[in-house]
């Protein structure tokens, strides 16, 4: 893992637990839980990336591709 990775890396884990705390054991976590608590996340306005959405983001760096 490059050190810039790490940091990311730690911040997804800490908006996971936001949803589902330490030792949470996922087998009893269901899909629409799952799905709910993702949808939050990529649905979040972030600093790094000027206020948008990480689904904003990547909808935007798709659009680029085609």
């Amino acid at each position: 893992m490059i050190s810039w990775q790490r940091g990311t890396n730690e911040n997804a884990n800490g908006l996971l637990l936001q949803f589902f705390p330490k030792g949470k054991d996922f087998a009893e976590v269901s899909e629409g839980e799952l799905v709910q608590a993702l949808y939050l996340i990529n649905n979040r306005p972030r600093k790094c990336l000027y206020w948008k959405t990480a689904h904003e983001s990547f909808m935007e760096a798709l659009s680029h591709l085609t």
